[in-house]
């Protein structure tokens, strides 16, 4: 309004070991710094990256996008984070929001390798998902993992996501078509 330009809707959430909260156009050495630090780590996992993807030019471009789908509710792009919010731990995406009679989104995430076996993905997703089933009426949030990834596996389990089917060749990760298996998370129904 008025020709000043609005800041992207922020959602900032604190669980007992991170600063959990919505990215913003000034975070792209924080995400180049956490996707440089994985890069190996995540190639398994991952879809073929771009080079721009590892650097700072790449990720302000990126993030220029991902604030205008959050301002627009098409997607919330989280950072999991230390209490001081100098580090990257994890992110996590709640993208391809739909509203009317679906209500449903998909999620992603990463962990940064240092990170692994703390359950703080557990953490932060037990916070976030909430907070987003309440403030975008969502009532199914899916999330598809390959197979031979039992830890992502068992975290959705853990969340209460609930296995609905298989996917042959779902996505190409790391440059190989994947199959994947469907889950979903129901928000009880209020009728």
């Amino acid at each position: 309004m008025f020709g000043y330009r609005s800041p992207s809707p922020r959602i900032s959430l604190t669980s007992e070991r991170m600063r959990i909260r919505t990215v913003g156009e000034r975070d792209s050495w924080l995400l180049t710094d956490y996707y440089q630090e994985n890069r190996d780590f995540l190639i398994p996992w991952e879809p073929l990256r771009d080079e721009s993807y590892f650097h700072h030019h790449g990720w302000e471009a990126r993030l220029s996008l991902m604030c205008l789908q959050q301002k627009q509710g098409e997607a919330f792009y989280f950072l999991m984070m230390d209490k001081d919010e100098r580090q990257v731990w994890g992110v996590a995406n709640f993208t391809q929001l739909i509203h009317g009679c679906f209500q449903a989104c998909y999620l992603g995430y990463s962990l940064a390798a240092t990170q692994q076996g703390k359950g703080l993905m557990f953490e932060g997703l037990s916070t976030m998902i909430p907070a987003l089933q309440k403030q975008q009426h969502l009532h199914r949030i899916m999330a598809n993992y390959m197979p031979h990834n039992h830890r992502s596996g068992a975290l959705l389990q853990r969340l209460g996501f609930e296995k609905e089917g298989y996917a042959k060749d779902y996505l190409k990760i790391n440059g190989r078509w994947e199959d994947h298996v469907l889950t979903a998370l129901i928000t009880a129904s209020e009728n």
